[in-house]
């Protein structure tokens, strides 16, 4: 499948791992990050990458999948950066495919294009692992501690998410689903580490046929059973797949996919209590309304950033001023925890000149 090719060769920096060296190799790969784009979600979706070109150490590959209509506009967005950001990403565009028999159903699935994920392992062919994100992630570290999480995969695991609640009696789940979904409280797929070749060839458990299915079986089959009982659909999918396979699923904890269900009650991430947010998920809109303005002031902080500029001031204490204005909000209350691993990832990249 064509991609619109930005920045060198597509193939360039793609880190095929040799026999015999797979742990040296994975250990300076670049990281590769998908993000799926429809409508309105240009300006959310450049300032996602921003932040993740902001703290990253190494290299990444952004493999963006837009509307026909948006490629331009990514194109200019990310060709108007200063040069010396040129060197730390490569990108690529792809229009938005689905399965031709089916493509109707699934672009009306829950929001425009987002069900595009779940055919990633089938475009990306080329791909071993992705971290797939929603346009409304930031990232307050760096991608490639994320990433290392892939090295801690067991041979059966495929995939890795956070839990969608924490705290059972606000779960979405286990209180409303009709269909079957992970765990105690299902999972939320807005940040996705994939090893997609194992994806690939996995024969799948399932509740629709005696033999064990293959991705590219499955989502049909699973669309057509559940799709009158699914509400935020593929993360429905995604849920059903891992009830089903649940061995398959690695379980990381909420800071990594931080979201206002974990302030907006009273705090309820744990490790985010310990260690801070590592990833800021603004789901239902919160960067764009006034709502939960402490997840505003991260975003409006990230992207009004000038790069270049030093990130201590122009960065970290225009966004510290701005969350002393929310502290009358829960949220706002648990900022300290927005800042307390971006601080350590400015005071990284200041320290690295």
């Amino acid at each position: 499948m064509p991609g619109l090719v930005g920045r060198r060769d597509r193939e360039d920096g793609l880190d095929r791992e040799k026999p015999g060296s797979a742990v040296k190799e994975r250990s300076d790969e670049r990281s590769h990050l998908a993000v799926v784009a429809c409508g309105t979600r240009l300006e959310e979706t450049v300032t996602m990458l921003k932040s993740a070109i902001l703290f990253s150490k190494k290299p990444l590959n952004f493999y963006i999948f837009a509307e026909d209509d948006l490629h331009d506009s990514f194109r200019n967005a990310l060709d108007s950066w200063p040069r010396t950001v040129h060197t730390k990403f490569n990108f690529t565009i792809y229009p938005i495919t689905f399965p031709r028999e089916n493509a109707k159903e699934w672009k009306k699935l829950f929001k425009p294009c987002a069900s595009q994920r779940l055919f990633l392992p089938l475009i990306l062919k080329e791909v071993d692992s992705l971290l797939y994100v929603d346009t409304d992630i930031l990232f307050l570290q760096p991608v490639e501690e994320i990433w290392a999480l892939l090295s801690q995969f067991n041979a059966s695991h495929l995939a890795a998410m956070a839990p969608e609640h924490e705290e059972p009696r606000i779960g979405w789940y286990n209180r409303f689903a009709r269909h079957p979904y992970y765990g105690k409280t299902g999972i939320n797929s807005g940040v996705m580490l994939m090893n997609m070749t194992r994806l690939r060839e996995k024969f799948f458990k399932n509740d629709m046929t005696t033999v064990p299915l293959r991705w590219e079986e499955i989502l049909m089959p699973l669309l057509q059973k559940y799709k009158l009982n699914i509400t935020w659909g593929d993360q429905d999918l995604l849920n059903i797949i891992f009830h089903q396979n649940p061995e398959s699923l690695y379980v990381f904890p909420c800071q990594w996919n931080y979201r206002p269900d974990h302030c907006i009650y009273g705090s309820n991430c744990q490790q985010a209590d310990q260690e801070g947010v590592f990833i800021l998920h603004g789901n239902r809109g919160v960067y764009h309304d006034d709502k939960q303005p402490a997840f505003r002031a991260v975003y409006e902080a990230i992207q009004k950033y000038p790069f270049g500029e030093n990130m201590e001031t122009s960065l970290l204490q225009l966004l510290e001023a701005s969350l002393l204005t929310t502290t009358h909000t829960y949220c706002g209350r648990a900022s300290h925890l927005f800042t307390k691993r971006l601080k350590q990832s400015i005071m990284s990249v200041q320290q690295r000149g």
